[in-house]
């Protein structure tokens, strides 16, 4: 009689398949990380992807090929120019419509202005102007992703879902108590959520079809919440009007 002794202590020889979707899937992680977290070593990266260095480094290899990756002088790893060939249609009428709201918006109050778009449940940097004119402003790249839970670009996105559509993505708890004051003021207030030190104010772009946006300044300090909150409506208005 055949005997199956050991056989069940070899492990499987995994498909081509899944290797493949593996490795496309850290590659994927590795370009949200640099977008997260900046330019990176190749060791820092292996260490943000709990992979071994070798390991990332046939991934930046094949990022580089593709011009998703390069490298500086120094040998630093930032994302590549073919992502932004990539990007330039994706939302292409609520960029071009953002944009020159967002650069008004951000000389008007002096702070970094953004454009969220909803990805499930995280909020994702579409576009960003920076004040012109200002020797510091807060950096917020586009690409950058956080919870909806938090932070105020992401509260503006909770208020545009009903209380089914919040449930489905997976949430048991209510939605965060701002989204009430959102509803009744119209902007949504968020410090040190997201990022310590931080303060942020959003309000949501109705009208967008399939495609939940909103409109954010992010600051350091205490600002004038208030003034704010008018300003980022204002945009928010004024991109509503230039998409219909």
């Amino acid at each position: 009689m055949p005997t199956t002794q050991g056989a069940e202590a070899r492990e499987p020889v995994p498909r081509p398949e899944a290797a493949g979707s593996q490795t496309l899937s850290r590659g994927l992680t590795a370009l949200a990380l640099l977008a997260d977290h900046g330019s990176q070593t190749i060791q820092s990266l292996a260490d943000l992807l709990g992979v071994h260095r070798s390991v990332a480094y046939r991934l930046v290899r094949t990022l580089e090929e593709h011009r998703l990756v390069v490298r500086d002088g120094g040998g630093r790893l930032s994302l590549g120019p073919q992502l932004v060939i990539l990007a330039r249609d994706v939302e292409h009428d609520l960029q071009s419509a953002a944009m020159p709201h967002l650069q008004r918006l951000a000389d008007d109050v002096g702070a970094t202005a953004f454009l969220a778009v909803r990805d499930g449940d995280d909020a994702v940097t579409l576009v960003t102007a920076v004040p012109r004119g200002v020797n510091a402003s807060v950096a917020q790249h586009p690409g950058h992703r956080h919870p909806i839970a938090l932070g105020a670009a992401g509260i503006a996105l909770q208020a545009l879902l009903s209380e089914a559509a919040w449930r489905e993505l997976g949430h048991d708890g209510p939605m965060h108590p701002e989204v009430a004051r959102l509803r009744e003021r119209g902007f949504a207030v968020s410090a040190n959520e997201v990022i310590q030190g931080l303060t942020s104010v959003a309000a949501p772009i109705s009208a967008r079809g399939t495609t939940d946006a909103s409109v954010a300044v992010v600051t350091v300090g205490e600002p004038d919440t208030e003034a704010l909150g008018a300003a980022v409506q204002r945009s928010a208005r004024a991109i509503e009007a230039d998409l219909r």
